[in-house]
């Protein structure tokens, strides 16, 4: 499967690319400035998403496509233009795209009616801004026509330990016994692989421990 990744430099993508590369995909590493990852088997391209010519000679050539992009501090708010215009160029190529997005959107667990982007307990004060902005893309996918899926994260995502372990929810924080919710980046990938692989059937779910 030839599989293109977005955000490819970034703490996620960089994990998607080299899982997807060691289960044996063909994959392209696409990121704003071609900054390569060691790999001389993984091509890379360098491409702004907003750039929708360049963008769609990319998917032409994908089988599917995974956006792990990230905005730089300061400019969440870009977030749903850059997310519309993937999905635009998706369209034009009828590729299926794998958004990996935030946990804000999630409902909170054991709080009817409350989303996790209104939690202080999962999003504090200076997390919010993001966590505004992965609830904007969403919306911003809701109702468009490419064949998108959103995963949403847990509340702690940070750089690990490949396991090949978690669990897999629906639309509703996963936390452990201790209340919890996290997962490293490296078995995020795994998540995204294992989707990518064999989709769920469903818009929108979340992994976690």
């Amino acid at each position: 499967m030839r599989i293109a990744v977005f955000g490819a430099t970034g703490m996620v993508g960089s994990r998607v690319v080299d899982e997807a590369w060691a289960r044996g995909h063909d994959v392209v590493a696409v990121s704003r400035r071609d900054a390569g990852n060691g790999n001389a088997e993984v091509e890379t391209v360098s491409v702004d998403v907003r750039d929708a010519a360049r963008v769609r000679e990319v998917l032409r050539t994908a089988d599917v496509a995974v956006s792990a992009v990230r905005p730089r501090p300061g400019e969440e708010a870009t977030v749903p233009e850059m997310t519309t215009a993937l999905l635009d160029a998706a369209v034009g190529t009828g590729t299926a795209v794998l958004l990996v997005g935030g946990a804000g959107p999630l409902a909170s667990p054991g709080v009817p009616g409350r989303l996790v982007i209104d939690d202080e307990t999962f999003v504090p004060a200076q997390w919010r801004s993001s966590a505004i902005a992965s609830l904007a893309q969403l919306q911003a996918c809701d109702g468009h026509p490419a064949a998108w899926t959103y995963l949403s994260p847990p509340a702690v995502l940070e750089p690990g330990t490949r396991t090949g372990v978690y669990r897999r929810g629906t639309t509703t924080l996963l936390v452990d016994e201790a209340g919890r919710s996290q997962i490293s980046a490296e078995d995020l990938s795994v998540a995204v692989l294992d989707e990518v692989e064999n989709p769920g059937g469903v818009r929108h779910f979340t992994v976690a421990y």
